[in-house]
């Protein structure tokens, strides 16, 4: 018999756990949060956890959880959409400035990013009046939030127009890279931003209020569900498909301001989108495995069916990987969505200290200040360790490192 590249754990009152984690840390945290999710009587087959997994609100993050009959908001989380773009252009290393200062100020000046709070004041990572570009890219999505509104009032007074196009915090980036012959990339990572966390948060929420309603008892509250038949459950399902959109078309239109900020400031003109991946890693979706239908929620988990392409990117000072999906039905076709953290962002605080992050990101035009401690490289797991665990998943088509960083 053939060895397994997942580690294979029985769940008692439960379905099993697969996980592709040999030879990565994961904390003892995320195995029972794994365990928790595996106890859920309407999941399909197992578990799948991908080697960058670690505890989240609910759900594990780099946790893949497939359904029948039901949906567990927490599965998703609440950044729908999140997920990663990569365009390709026509530059070399060469063509690029010496310096690149300019070139991340230019992208700073051109996408909103990070968030800034006061009375009265605008928030820095929104905009204070969407360009003409930004609004009719809206009137695409506005009448199914109307919709979507109509039924639930209260998302909408959120952050919707305001935020399309524009980065946000965290994790969230936008990088140049050169591949391995030295190409440049334009990469970035964000997702449906204050609409889709008031989505996600209130649907939450209600599965957690008809929990209490019929009197289950689960455990852990954060994985409250809505049964397939039910109108919650089909208005979650209208609303994270709408967010999901809203998040691939922020990413589209990112990319298209940061191009535009790139040909003001590199002299040579060139082509972009050469070849370009817009994947989530945030998301559900209805899709066969095992010869049912069935929904997979990926909440920090890529789609990797055969032929697929995906990104999974390290931390600010570490590589990041172009892939396509090997199509392995064990992992319900998926792979991880970057390296996974190994420090919390307050232990990250407590320590790292800055010399060691400055040390870290040598090389790369980035913040190098106290604020972005909590997305120092040393507060992930190994990149390289992460590809190792899933090279039955997916296969590298094109490795990347970062010469630029922006982050919120």
């Amino acid at each position: 018999m053939t060895a397994t590249a997942y580690e294979y754990t029985d769940v008692p009152g439960g379905v099993p756990i697969k996980a592709w984690t040999r030879g990565v840390p994961v904390e003892d945290g995320a195995r029972a949060q794994l365990a928790r999710a595996a106890q859920m009587p309407f999941i399909f087959k197992h578990v799948a956890a991908m080697p960058d997994v670690h505890v989240g609100i609910g759900a594990t993050v780099g946790s893949v959880i497939p359904t029948k009959g039901a949906v567990i908001p927490a599965a998703v989380g609440v950044d729908i959409g999140c997920g990663m773009m990569a365009a390709r252009t026509s530059l070399m290393a060469s063509d690029l400035p010496d310096h690149l200062e300019g070139v991340r100020s230019a992208i700073e000046e051109a996408v909103p990013h990070g968030r800034s709070v006061g009375r009265g004041k605008r928030d820095n990572g929104s905009w204070g009046s969407p360009p003409p570009a930004i609004v009719s890219a809206w009137a695409t999505l506005v009448q199914r939030f109307d919709r979507i509104c109509e039924k639930h009032p209260r998302l909408k007074n959120t952050n919707n127009l305001v935020h399309l196009g524009t980065l946000g915090t965290g994790n969230h980036f936008i990088e140049l890279c050169l591949d391995e012959e030295a190409r440049v990339w334009v990469m970035l990572h964000s997702g449906s931003r204050g609409v889709g966390n008031a989505i996600g948060s209130f649907f939450i929420e209600l599965a957690k209020q008809d929990m209490r309603k019929w009197h289950l008892n689960l455990p852990d509250e954060d994985l409250a569900y809505f049964p397939e038949g039910t109108d919650h459950f089909d208005d979650y399902v209208e609303a994270v498909g709408w967010a999901q959109d809203y998040a691939a078309l922020n990413r589209r239109m990112m990319m298209t301001n940061v191009i535009a900020a790139m040909r003001k400031v590199i002299a040579k003109p060139f082509e972009a989108e050469l070849e370009a991946v817009n994947c989530h890693h945030n998301y559900v979706t209805r899709e066969n495995h095992f010869g049912e239908n069935v929904l997979v929620t990926r909440k920090g988990a890529v789609r990797a069916a055969k032929g697929v392409m995906g990104i999974i990117p390290g931390s600010m000072g570490a590589k990041s990987f172009i892939i396509r999906g090997l199509g392995n039905p064990d992992s319900f076709d998926s792979c991880s969505h970057g390296a996974g953290r190994v420090m919390s962002r307050t232990a990250a605080k407590k320590l790292v200290t800055l010399d060691e992050h400055i040390a870290d990101t040598a090389g790369v035009e980035c913040r190098k200040d106290e604020g972005v401690i909590d997305e120092t490289p040393k507060a992930y797991k190994p990149i390289e360790a992460v590809m190792a665990a899933q090279a039955d998943l997916v296969e590298i088509v094109h490795t990347l490192k970062q010469v630029v960083c922006v982050k919120g």
